[in-house]
């Protein structure tokens, strides 16, 4: 028997740069990033649908895109 959990379940939040009612937003998992490095980003219409994995640098310009587009 181990005692290592097992993996927990992604903890997803929806982007502050998100576009609000018109249903263009996004969701992120801030803790998965912060354990891990790898930030994942998925479409809040389709929770259980794909979700991209990007690097720290990617993600920082999909936000600084987010900014400037939104």
């Amino acid at each position: 028997m181990s005692s290592t959990p097992g993996p927990q379940p992604v903890r997803w939040i929806k982007s502050t740069y998100s576009g609000g009612d018109e249903g263009q937003c996004i969701e992120w998992a801030p803790d998965h990033a912060r354990a891990t490095g790898e930030f994942l980003v998925r479409d809040s219409k389709d929770p259980d649908g794909p979700h991209v994995a990007l690097t720290g640098e990617g993600f920082a310009g999909l936000v600084e895109l987010a900014k400037h587009h939104g």
